[in-house]
């Protein structure tokens, strides 16, 4: 299989090459022709990686980039399928890194994910993106600016990008925040929100929030995992980096963890305050019906045609019942007043 042509320098684009680089002593110079040639020539120079960075490859196109670096078959088909949770494997030759970057369509409130795929080896690095959300090149633009951290090789740009990711996160986890307590109030306000959409509201927030839960919670296992020994292609000395990297996403977590309990206790008082409002609407039903049977039992007690009845032949029987009829329903009326039934 032959290998594939690939870009000299940055922001160039051959098919699902985004950018191919070699990194001596943590600066860039001009990109290799042929792969395998390259990072042969990288491993034994000791100071040099290479970075190559493919967006969405089919099958055909990832198998040359797979057979110039060694890559596991388990690895590379998960790497061409997608749909991965978080996660981090070690094999012989390198470690395959799943991390899932989002973004937050505030205008729709929308949570996106993306999946980033990393492998990592003796002398390369490989990522492979599927989706639009895009952190590398922000990344490799930065790394590029700071050789003092590339000449730590290819353990520099697994910490970097993880770091992006996850500082991302914190991010997104601030604007969920805002959009919430913008939800809370509106949800709460006399008049804020239609009544028959609330519930739905809430329903589509959770569901972004439990997207966003997917992308965050299973990271955390690999983080640890790399801020522990033993990690191969992983120095010691960059240990602590993905330690920080871990304290932030155990705080993000924690952050996503307190809004869907939010939400919970939210869509909790809702249900209930929709309760209080229904058993107010039968209490104010009852007392009015109970205001129009009262007169309506007497006169249809008048209406019967008997002979002897109270006041029939009294000149002021007639008025006497009128008033009897209005004194009844105002005297229930001020008990329901009374009693907050009305």
């Amino acid at each position: 299989m032959s290998p594939p042509h690939v870009p000299s320098g940055p922001g160039h684009h051959t098919g699902v090459i985004v950018d191919c680089a070699t990194y001596r002593d943590g600066r860039r110079t001009e990109g290799p022709t042929d792969l395998a040639e390259a990072v042969g020539t990288a491993r034994a120079a000791g100071d040099t990686f290479l970075w190559i960075g493919l967006h969405e490859p089919s099958e055909k196109e990832f198998g040359s980039v797979a057979e110039a670096f060694g890559l596991h078959p388990l690895a590379v088909e998960d790497a061409l399928s997608a749909h991965q949770r978080p996660k981090l494997e070690v094999y012989d030759d390198s470690l395959f890194l799943v991390l899932k970057p989002v973004d937050y369509d505030a205008a729709a409130d929308r949570v996106d994910t993306g999946e980033l795929m990393l492998f990592l080896g003796d002398g390369f690095v490989v990522s492979v993106r599927h989706g639009d959300i895009n952190p590398l090149g922000r990344v490799r633009e930065r790394l590029e600016r700071e050789p003092e951290v590339l000449q730590h090789g290819p353990a520099a740009v697994l910490y970097a990008v993880s770091d992006a990711v996850v500082d991302h996160y914190m991010e997104v986890a601030a604007e969920l925040q805002a959009d919430l307590d913008g939800l809370e109030e509106r949800v709460f306000t006399p008049g804020g929100a239609d009544g028959s959409a609330v519930a739905a509201l809430i329903y589509a927030f959770k569901r972004q929030v439990l997207e966003f839960r997917r992308a965050c919670g299973p990271l955390v296992e690999p983080m640890e995992r790399l801020a522990g020994a033993g990690v191969p292609f992983v120095p010691d000395r960059s240990r602590p980096f993905f330690r920080d990297v871990h304290d932030h996403l155990i705080r993000v977590n924690d952050q996503v963890e307190g809004l869907d309990r939010l939400l919970s206790d939210i869509l909790s008082a809702y249900l209930a305050q929709v309760g209080v409002r229904q058993n107010d609407d039968m209490r104010r039903i009852s007392a009015w019906a109970a205001m129009a049977a009262a007169p309506t039992m007497i006169a249809g007690i008048y209406g019967m045609n008997f002979a002897y009845l109270p006041e029939l032949g009294h000149p002021l029987g007639y008025p006497a019942v009128l008033l009897l009829m209005a004194g009844v329903s105002t005297g229930l009326y001020r008990l329901f007043k009374r009693r907050g039934w009305l």
